[in-house]
């Protein structure tokens, strides 16, 4: 299987600190900083995106959550007052 050329760089700002740690991090792993860092992110990507991309639903759910989607908005009045009125930096002060 091929590797990818890495052809993208990622500049990052960071403390001292953080640098250091960092690098002991890498040492520690035997992987360069750029490698590790890399990896970690990647891995952090990884754990984050699913919830924001996919969801699984059963059956019933499915057909429950396409009746909710085709429905039509229910009355909400305080927020089409709020949409309607004039906002308090649009009324004429008061004398």
């Amino acid at each position: 299987m091929a590797i990818p050329t890495r052809s993208e760089k990622l500049d990052l700002r960071l403390t001292p600190e953080a640098k250091r740690m960092l690098n002991a991090a890498a040492q520690a792993t035997q992987r360069s900083v750029s490698e590790f860092v890399l990896e970690s992110a990647l891995a952090r990507a990884a754990e984050t995106l699913p919830d924001r991309q996919h969801f699984g639903l059963d059956a019933e759910r499915w057909e429950a959550f396409l009746t909710a989607l085709e429905a039509p908005p229910r009355p909400m009045p305080r927020l089409q007052q709020l949409l309607t009125e004039p906002s308090v930096f649009e009324r004429d002060p008061v004398e």
